[in-house]
């Protein structure tokens, strides 16, 4: 073997670790990040216009573990990754009466959206005197039957939300999931086809060899694809705002993407090139580089996802 093959082969090596590193730190980060939610709302008043600086406060009640969050002078507020269970929220703003909500649950990787109505408090309340009975507005029966939210005084436009775009963030939610799952299957075969380079390349490489480099890349191909329409294809939610992270996860995408179209053509030039006995030259040359970037924009991608930053 000459020096260029052992410069080769070293590096091959080190950049198959390094996917391989890659792919299960990020297993590791997507594990955690599954289990979080995220919650987030609008607070108005009665006429419907936006409460700004109220305190939103988040109980766990599992385990008792407490966030606030400010609302926004548009009234907005949201809290990341908040761990999945049971939850009390309390509403809290100057000159409204604070709300409570007993119970809410918060599913893994799902976004909830809960937008909420302040009362403005009563001024000069009379303080109640023992054994007197007077009506309350909008009080529930003495029966047995729990109160409703007419018997609060919400009326139905005020308790349902939007339906059509629940029903978009929901398509959007679940294609993404699909989309995350897919992207940590080609994990698989991805890693497979870098270690299986090694073997594919050199005078005395076995057609076995390359038969089986040249399948374990057409199989990461096919997944590949399926993997990117769930992103392309999942519906875009109005006013949802791009952050670092996932920023930086489309912006890989950019080199990925192309990446995969040119490796296999590369690939398949290459593949006729040795079959031939010729050795691989001109343009075919660059499928190995090509291949460890696309690789490594791959793995990065699937880390920009689990770390915030």
């Amino acid at each position: 073997m000459s020096r260029n093959q052992s410069c080769r082969s070293r590096g091959t090596l080190l950049a198959v670790l390094l996917v391989f590193l890659l792919s299960q730190l990020s297993l590791l980060l997507l594990a955690q990040s599954a289990d979080t939610a995220i919650l987030r709302g609008t607070v108005t008043g009665p006429s419907g216009a936006p409460v700004a600086n109220a305190i939103v406060t988040a109980t766990n009640v599992e385990n008792g573990q407490t966030r606030s969050a400010t609302t926004e002078a548009d009234g907005a507020f949201k809290f990341d990754a908040l761990a999945a269970g049971q939850y009390r929220l309390k509403f809290e703003a100057a000159g409204f009466k604070t709300l409570e909500i007993s119970s809410g649950t918060l599913n893994r990787a799902d976004i909830t959206v809960l937008d909420e109505k302040l009362v403005a408090s009563e001024p000069n309340t009379p303080e109640h005197t023992p054994g007197q009975q007077e009506p309350l507005p909008n009080a529930p029966s003495s029966g047995a039957t729990a109160p409703s939210l007419s018997d609060l005084g919400l009326t139905p436009e005020q308790t349902q939300g939007n339906a059509r775009e629940q029903a978009v963030l929901d398509k959007r939610t679940h294609m993404l999931k699909i989309h995350q799952r897919m992207g940590l299957i080609t994990t698989i075969p991805l890693i497979a086809t870098v270690v299986t380079s090694v073997g594919a390349g050199g005078k005395n490489t076995s057609t076995t060899s390359r038969d089986l480099h040249t399948a374990l890349g057409g199989v990461t191909g096919d997944l590949y694809f399926i993997t990117a329409y769930y992103a392309i294809r999942a519906p875009r939610v109005p006013g949802t705002e791009t952050r670092g992270p996932i920023r930086f996860h489309k912006a890989m995408a950019w080199i990925h993407g192309p990446g995969m179209i040119l490796t296999p053509i590369l690939g398949i030039m290459a593949f006729d090139e040795k079959n031939k006995g010729e050795k691989v030259h001109g343009i075919a040359a660059a499928h190995g580089p090509v291949a460890i970037v696309t690789a490594g924009a791959f793995g990065a991608a699937l880390l920009s996802v689990s770390i915030k930053f």
